[in-house]
Order: C-alpha cells, then sequence, then structure tokens
C-alpha cells in the first residue's frame, strides 16, 4: 500500500486505543549542568526555556574503534553508495533539483544521512556529492520560499506537503554549522516565512501533522540564530495544527510515534505549560508499557502498532529505530534526563546493528528480538504490511523509507558522544571511543581536546585525556547509566567522590590529565510479566541473545550488492533453566564486534529445548506460551551473544523448570487463499469482535476472491473430539466488499477424505454474532470450514471456534 494511503490505517488503529492517565507519567527532575543561557555555542534565546546542554557543530567529534568501522561500513556500504542503485536518487531527474520533476521524501531522508555522514568522517567523496546536491537544491528556492518539486506545492487537498522538506532543514542545518555557508539562514527564513502565511488547515494533513516536533526544532534553531519573533507565532501554529499528543496517542503508526511523541516538550520550550512536558512522558509510557514489553530499546511496531501484537515475534521498523535514536538524543539535550541517553545506547547497541548485514550493503524493513529466521515470504499475521520484510535487500522500492533513512543513524549519535554545557564545560554523554575538540572556560575559553579511550559497550573502563594549550577550568561530566550505581572515577589515578546521573569534575585542567571512569557491568535479567514472564538477559547497556549458527543464501542482487535470507543451522527453541547463573567469557574481538564471529563477549547459561515451540507454516517463530514451562530434553549450556550482533535472534526466553507449565503445540493453518494484507491466525487468537465490521483487530479474509467457493483449514496438532463450530463473519457492508457468506459447512479429514459433518443445526450467516452450529461428533486431528462467497462479493472471519 503506498505509504500516503497507508496513513489512514494508522489513524483506525490509534481511534481504538485510549492512551494512560497522565497522572502515570510524572517527569523527573535530573540533576546535572544547569539549564542556562551561557556557553560557547548557540544558547536559548529567550524566551525560549534554557536547556543544559548544546550540540557541537558536526565535525568536532572523531569517532575511533568500532564506531569508526560502522561508518567506514556505511561510507562504502548502502548509505554512501546508494545513489548508485536508487532511481529515487538521480540528480538529474530530482524534483529537488529540477522543481519540474518529481520527488518526495526519499532524497530528503537519505541526503540527510548522507551529508552528516561526511562530516563525521570528512570523506571527501561523501562530501563532494553533498554538497552538489545542497547547492542544486538552494537553487530552486522561489520568490515566496518554497523550493523543491512544484508538485508538492499543491498535492495535498491543493496545498503544500510539508513533510518531506522537514528532513532537509536539518540537512541545511547540520551543513551550515559544519560550513558557515551564508546562505542558508536568508534560506531557511524565507521557507519558514513561506509556512508561517499558510492557513491552519495546512498544518493538519497527512504525514507532516505527525511529524511537526521536527520543523518546530528548525524554527528554535533558525530563532536562536536570528532572534526573529515571527518565527516563535510559526511554532504556535505548528503546535496548534498538530496532531494532538498533549491528550494522547494519535497515531499508532511506529515511525510517527518516534518522532511525535516529543512534540509537546518541545512545545514547553516556548510554552512553559507543565502539561505539555508531562505529555511527553506519558506518551513515552504509554507506548512502552503497551507494545514495548521487549528487550531491545523499541516496540512492536511493525508499520502500526495493533492490539495485542506485543509478543517479541513482532518487530520494530528500522526507520523507527534511528528516529526514536534521533528523538531521545535531542530530549536528552533539552532535559539531562538521562533516561533518555541510556534508551538511545540501548537501541544503538541492540537494534541498530542487525538492521542491516555485517558489510552494511543490505538491510532489512523490521528487526525483531525473536526472530530465527529471515526470509523473504509474506507472513499473514506477523507483519501488517502486504510484503516480505525481514530478508536482507538494497530495497529501493520494497523497503523503500528505511533504506534511505537509515543512514542518520550512526553519524548522529557521534555528534552527541560529547555536549557542550551552558556553564562552559564539556559533557560526555554517551559512551564510545573517540576524540572531541571543543570550547570550554571562561571568557572566551580555551580550546581543549577530549580523547576518550574505551571498547564500551563491550568494557566497563572509560579513559578520558586531556590535552590543553594552557591550564583551563570548568566543569567536565560524565554521565551515570541507569543500570550502574557502583561508579568510580579517578582523576590522574587518585579515586575521587562523586554521586548523582551526571558526575562533576569541576577544576583546573592540565594537558595530560587523565580520567578514569569505570562502570561496573552485571548480569541481570529482565521479567517481562506482559509477555507471558518471559525473560532477557542483561550486561550493562548490552542485551544478549541465544547465539544462533547462520546460514547465508543469496536469494537476488548482485556481487556488490547481495540480497540474502538467513536460515538457522542450530537449534533456537530453547528456555533458560530457572536459577541458573551465567558465566561470562571473553574472546579476542573480530573486525567487527557486531557480528557472531567478531562479538569480543558472550555468555553462557543452562537450558533446554521446548519441542512445541516451533514455526509455523509459513516459518514465522510460534508465541510464547506461559512461563515457567515444563521440559523433559536434556540440561544444556547454550552461548549468548550480543543481541546486535544476532541477525538470528532469541533475546526473550521462557524459563523451564521441572513443576513448569507443559506448552501445547499450535494449531497450524492453512487456506485456499488469504488476502496479503490478512492473517490466518486471526480468527483462532480469541479477540471478542465488536461487530462484523470491527477493524480494530486482526481478520482474516479471501479478498479479492469474489463469488468463489473458499476454505479455512485448522490442524490441531492431535486427533480431538469435535461436536460444533462457531464463526463469526467479516462483513464491511458500507466501506468494502467482504459479506457473510451465502451458506458455509465443516468438514472433517477422515483418512484421506474431507466428508461433511452430519446432522447439524443450521449454518447460520448472521451478521454482528457468532453463528454456531452442533454435529455429530467427530474424531479428527483437522477440520475445515468451507465457504460459498456471495456472487460479486468476497468474505472473510474474525472468529472461528471448533468445541
Amino acid at each position: 500500500m503506498p505509504r500516503r494511503d497507508f496513513l489512514g490505517v494508522s489513524l483506525a488503529a490509534a481511534a481504538a486505543v485510549t492512551a494512560l492517565d497522565p497522572a502515570h507519567a510524572a517527569a523527573a527532575q535530573p540533576d546535572g549542568p544547569p539549564a542556562g543561557r551561557g556557553g560557547h555555542y548557540v544558547p536559548q534565546r529567550a524566551p525560549l526555556r534554557p536547556v543544559p546542554f548544546q550540540k557541537l557543530p558536526p565535525g568536532a567529534i572523531e569517532a575511533r574503534g568500532w564506531l569508526a568501522q560502522q561508518l567506514d561500513l556505511q561510507v562504502h556500504g548502502l548509505c554512501g553508495r546508494y545513489d548508485e542503485i536508487s532511481d529515487f536518487l538521480v540528480y538529474d531527474t530530482n524534483g529537488w533539483v529540477d522543481p519540474a520533476q518529481g520527488a518526495w521524501e526519499e532524497l530528503p531522508y537519505w541526503l540527510r544521512g548522507l551529508a552528516d555522514l561526511g562530516y563525521v568522517t570528512g570523506d571527501t567523496g561523501v562530501l563532494t556529492r553533498t554538497e552538489r546536491w545542497l547547492n542544486g537544491i538552494l537553487a530552486t528556492q522561489a520568490a515566496d520560499g518554497w523550493f523543491g518539486p512544484e508538485r508538492l506545492r499543491t498535492s495535498l487537498e491543493n496545498g503544500p506537503d510539508f513533510w518531506p522538506g522537514m528532513p532537509l532543514l536539518g540537512a541545511f542545518r547540520s551543513w551550515y554549522e559544519y560550513s558557515g555557508d551564508e546562505r542558508i539562514l536568508p534560506f531557511m527564513t524565507k521557507y519558514l516565512q513561506f509556512q508561517n502565511t499558510q492557513p491552519p488547515e495546512v498544518f493538519n494533513r497527512s504525514w507532516g501533522a505527525f511529524r511537526w516536533g521536527d520543523n518546530i526544532d528548525s524554527a528554535y534553531w533558525l530563532y536562536n540564530r536570528t532572534g526573529d519573533q515571527w518565527l516563535l507565532d510559526l511554532v504556535t501554529k505548528m503546535h496548534n495544527g498538530s496532531a494532538d499528543y498533549v491528550n494522547g496517542i494519535p497515531t499508532w503508526h511506529n515511525v510517527n510515534i518516534a518522532q511525535g511523541f516529543r512534540e509537546p516538550l518541545q512545545y514547553w520550550l516556548l510554552s512553559g505549560d507543565a502539561q505539555h512536558r508531562e505529555a511527553t512522558y506519558r506518551n513515552y509510557a504509554t507506548v512502552l508499557g503497551m507494545y514495548g514489553q521487549v528487550p531491545g530499546g523499541g516496540w512492536a511496531g511493525d508499520e502500526n502498532s495493533r492490539p495485542g501484537l506485543t509478543d517479541p515475534r513482532q518487530g520494530f521498523e528500522t526507520c523507527g529505530i534511528v528516529e526514536l535514536m534521533h528523538s531521545c538524543e535531542l530530549l536528552t539535550r533539552f532535559t539531562g534526563d538521562v533516561a533518555w541517553t541510556d534508551r538511545c545506547e540501548e537501541l544503538a547497541f541492540n537494534s541498530l546493528p542487525a538492521s542491516y548485514d555485517a558489510q552494511q550493503k543490505v538491510m532489512h524493513y523490521i528487526t525483531c528480538p525473536n526472530s530465527p529466521q529471515l526470509d523473504d515470504q509474506r507472513k499473514h499475521g506477523q507483519f501488517e504490511n502486504p510484503f516480505a520484510m525481514q530478508a536482507y535487500k538494497y530495497g529501493v522500492h520494497q523497503y523503500r523509507c528505511c533504506p534511505h533513512n537509515y543512514g542518520m543513524g550512526w553519524p548522529y549519535y557521534v555528534q552527541e558522544l560529547f555536549l557542550a554545557t551552558t556553564d562552559n564545560g564539556l559533557a560526555a554523554s554517551m559512551y564510545a571511543a573517540s576524540k572531541v575538540t571543543a570550547t570550554v572556560g571562561p571568557g572566551a575559553g580555551e580550546t581543549v581536546t577530549v580523547v576518550q579511550d574505551t571498547e564500551y559497550p563491550f568494557s566497563d573502563t572509560i579513559t578520558f585525556t586531556v590535552s590543553t594549550q594552557r591550564p583551563v577550568r570548568f566543569p567536565f561530566y560524565l554521565r551515570r547509566p541507569g543500570w550502574t550505581r557502583d561508579v568510580s572515577v579517578k582523576v590522574n589515578g587518585e579515586p575521587v567522590r562523586v554521586s548523582g546521573d551526571w558526575l562533576e569534575l569541576d577544576r583546573t585542567w592540565h594537558s595530560g590529565d587523565r580520567v578514569e571512569l569505570t562502570l561496573p557491568m552485571r548480569t541481570t535479567t529482565r521479567v517481562w510479566s506482559d509477555n507471558h514472564d518471559s525473560v532477557s538477559v542483561d550486561r550493562g547497556p548490552l542485551t544478549y541473545s541465544l547465539k544462533i549458527d547462520e546460514r547465508y543464501e543469496q536469494i537476488g542482487g548482485t556481487e556488490d550488492w547481495p540480497e540474502l535470507s538467513v536460515y538457522p543451522e542450530s537449534a533456537w527453541n530453547y528456555g533458560l533453566v530457572a536459577g541458573a547463573g551465567f558465566d561470562l567469557v571473553e574472546r579476542e574481538a573480530g573486525e567487527n564486534p557486531f557480528t557472531t564471529t567478531g562479538v569480543p563477549l558472550a555468555l553462557t547459561t543452562q537450558a533446554q529445548r521446548i519441542p512445541q515451540w516451533e514455526l509455523d507454516t509459513e516459518d514465522v517463530i510460534g508465541m510464547l506460551q506461559a512461563s515457567p514451562a515444563r521440559s523433559d530434553e536434556q540440561v544444556e549450556t547454550v552461548t549468548l551473544i550480543p543481541m546486535g550482533a544476532a541477525r538470528l535472534r532469541i533475546t526473550s526466553f521462557p524459563r523451564v523448570s521441572a513443576d513448569g507449565k507443559e506448552w501445547s503445540y499450535r494449531t497450524r493453518y492453512t487456506a485456499s487463499h488469504v488476502n496479503d494484507g490478512d492473517s490466518l491466525e486471526a480468527p483462532d487468537w480469541g479477540r471478542v469482535p465488536k461487530a462484523s465490521n470491527d477493524t480494530s483487530i486482526p481478520r482474516f479474509t479471501w479478498w479479492d476472491h469474489r463469488g468463489t467457493t473458499e476454505w479455512i483449514e485448522y490442524d490441531l496438532r492431535s486427533v480431538h473430539e469435535l461436536s460444533e463450530a462457531s464463526a463469526y463473519w467479516f462483513d464491511d457492508t458500507g466501506s468494502g466488499q467482504c459479506r457473510v457468506p451465502e451458506s458455509w459447512r465443516v468438514l472433517w479429514l477422515d483418512g484421506e477424505t474431507w466428508r461433511p459433518v452430519e446432522n447439524t443445526t443450521p449454518y447460520d450467516v448472521a451478521v454482528d454474532q457468532l453463528n454456531t452450529t452442533t454435529f455429530t461428533p467427530v474424531r479428527t486431528q483437522r477440520v475445515r470450514v468451507e465457504a460459498a462467497l456471495r456472487p460479486t462479493y468476497s468474505g472473510g472471519l474474525l472468529q472461528l471456534k471448533f468445541s
């Protein structure tokens, strides 16, 4: 389904869910650097609220170690070379440089990531192409401020589509900070003036309505540099036109949420109204409480988050991963709350690396905590989209948004490792081997360089070495992650007593001064009570997954861009023995620590296989059942590796114990036909429909088969005595072409022969109710419902039960 059309589906899903009460999400008041208007970089102008941190310009922070290696893969991989294969990125036919041509979000997404990739790596090829694109886009600005494709001026109800311009404003901002290009401020001023002339209804249309937080950030950025007061009026216009994140969750589209949930807090910087700040915290808590009961930092959002689909076999879209990382980075700067920084690291270490292959040549749309097979087959019911989403592909059209957008993930992360503080200091916000050059100290300040040496997150020790031409006093803040308590800090070998979320070292620094930070990492488990009391295993910021032997099979593409399915070559259906301990295994790191062969750490523990946990008829992992489970299989020693290194992974484990509950073998489902957007399993999920046209729950339909005889079959996995069947028919009269069938019947498999059941009560076809028929008992393992569809109409089921 085209992404513009898909928006309507996400709105319908949002209407079915009520947000948590604001009382459940009180915002924390963190310690740390003071919110102020000082500092050596660009402070918040009044009346905007002061914030504790200022972003350093692109290029001020140089990545080293594994992070530099990930950036190098990106330069030579999908992001750095995507213009070689994506027809959305052909310069001569692109509407962003030739307004007579068409274009939408793909170039803005890609250029935003490519540009910052060039700034943080200094790669000349990337920088040359970036500047060419930016110059081309700048040249398209019209007298009224509009830029880019002319057709976007009137593409939404005869009004402008502002959404695809939002990522480009981010690209222009970074370019200005990197280069000082004097054209950028007047360019952005004219464009935002054009926005300010638009009537209110323009601000509440399509994707942009859910993502105005991005544009608000650009308006603040420009206001802080020009002081133009009308920009604050525009911010209020954007907030008033935005989808209403203040009073709940207005959409369940995962990327909309990842970008949009922060919008109220962003507006709070202008309004000062506590309800706006609290709304962002509440929205975050609501989404995680309902759909984020899984490890990895994300939530179940394989396009939309859908009621009842919260098992760790669901996944998080790659766009969602990088957009949520960016939101957490912004919120860290605005609030100083380390909860956002912790979440950003959790996503970066555990989810982002597995969203692409080891060489960053191909990627997939969805990354799941539990996924023992990644193939190119459509999964009815597991995922919402009507296309395969798990194989690694360059996916120009199949995955489309994600491969164009993922590129900002690591470059933005690098730029947030260190932050300037408004008290003329410096903060180490996130940890990775790197070097920062920044201005600190009183008055005009001094330029210092701080080198961060560490193998974090694979090591708990981080060393900072200061270089300065002359002694300078400034506060140096170190973030204490929420997962650790017994932090130790030494300065030049001498222990220093520190406390709080931001560990402050305020002193006169000399060249050669060394700070050693130790963040003790303990192996712990998290219990996911809303996911059958399953458990995940953490050590520091890393979550650990079962090591599954991976077999890669090229299914398409070229030698440079191989499309890959990944299959398991070892057992995966393990539960962890309740009460068993974990042993840390350290080994020599390979070239890429986010691979099964290169990862420098592992854990071993005791586990037992659960035979009833298996793949279904579409090779989808079965949903979790009650934990602890009972298993009669032998106890084995299994290896767990960091989640980001495991492309195939089990991360939410059942526990097993002698007195656990025996799992059942899941029914297997087949049908004469199933619509790509529907679920084979839906009728057996036990959801009670509100009516026959209920679209708030998953459904099964035979669409677009019309007027035919169709069937759906249940393989019960063992022989049962059956005497009753109940069908709740799907009927979308008034909005679609599905109706209750003309007639139906039940058949059972007798040896090799399908036979109709006998002595039935009437086969009713009433809407808005279960239609139950009874019959002479039969003993069978496989049973079908056969339906004769009405002429010119299709049909389907919301619920189907056999007793």
